[in-house]
């Protein structure tokens, strides 16, 4: 899993995030962070984060890019 350390994570970047209604059944909702929530450095299940459509989730991935 992705997305522990808040110091990978910044405003701009496009991650996969777990959001709390889907924490069953793992659905991932893909889009751009604006605003980290979480203030400590690591968090065992993610890092939360809202989204630039507002969303908020865990970050599982950080979409990698080209």
């Amino acid at each position: 899993m992705q997305g522990q350390n808040r110091a990978d994570i910044y405003p701009g970047l496009e991650v996969g995030i777990i959001l709390k209604k889907d924490q069953r059944n793992g659905t991932v909702t893909y889009g751009i962070v604006e605003k980290l929530l979480t203030s400590s450095a690591y968090h065992s299940r993610g890092i939360k984060v809202r989204l630039d459509d507002g969303q908020v989730g865990r970050v599982c991935e950080i979409v990698e890019e080209d």
